[in-house]
């Protein structure tokens, strides 16, 4: 199976290539100018791997939560190559990503990632490592300020994101001694979206380009509270 994947919703820019278990990653920690360098780097891996587009089984893109124009590029960037080399699109999301990435770099197993939401709020979610090394999501993906979101009633827990340089002393203060520790200046990377993607792909989860759209947690809450009022 050959799949190209991207994410741009966070400071890193990244593209990955997962060919028949093997993957190649580019990275650059930019806050910026991501639609300039995303092109690039898939170019860069389809190049080195001899392959187009059309070689491709699927491709794969961060959906969110994260930046707002983040998302939107690697949207629309893989809804472009898509219906032009007709390929269907995984989505996944950026937050289990991220702690996919906490459990291959740090072996911790309950992971609670966060990304800074603005606004007084973070994006949160709570999963745990299955027996297939991969993240199985315990606590929906929210977006609430840190003395809102859910904590988990366990012991044993990881925090990483940017959520947690910015409010992680109200955060451990709301876990007491079940959180073990956290790194603030941990960020979703292309390789994990590529892991996640080619599993989700052989599950047949893969969606048609149309359908490939991303994932904007506070518009579901501001509908949410609409529709209650």
């Amino acid at each position: 199976m050959k799949l190209l994947a991207i994410e741009t919703a966070t400071e890193g820019c990244s593209a990955a290539l997962f060919s028949d278990g093997e993957i190649s990653l580019r990275y650059r920690l930019k806050p910026r100018g991501h639609s300039e360098l995303i092109l690039d780097m898939m170019e860069q891996l389809l190049a080195e791997g001899g392959l187009k587009a059309a070689n491709l089984d699927a491709l794969a893109f961060g959906r969110g939560p994260g930046s707002f124009t983040g998302v939107r590029i690697a949207t629309g960037v893989i809804q472009g190559v898509a219906f032009a080399a007709d390929l269907p699109v995984v989505r996944v999301s950026t937050l289990a990503a991220l702690a996919q990435r906490a459990y291959r770099e740090k072996g911790e197993c309950n992971l609670l990632p966060a990304y800074d939401a603005r606004m007084g709020e973070l994006y949160w979610a709570g999963y745990r490592i299955g027996e297939n090394e991969l993240v199985m999501p315990v606590i929906a993906e929210q977006v609430a300020s840190a003395e809102q979101v859910e904590i988990p009633s366990d012991h044993g827990w990881y925090g990483i994101g940017s959520g947690w340089g910015v409010y992680g002393g109200q955060l451990g203060k709301r876990m007491k001694g079940s959180l073990l520790g956290y790194k603030a200046d941990m960020y979703c990377s292309a390789r994990e979206i590529a892991q996640l993607a080619a599993e989700d792909y052989l599950a047949g989860l893969a969606v048609a380009p149309e359908q490939a759209l991303p994932v904007y947690l506070r518009n579901n809450v501001a509908k949410k509270m609409k529709t209650q009022m």
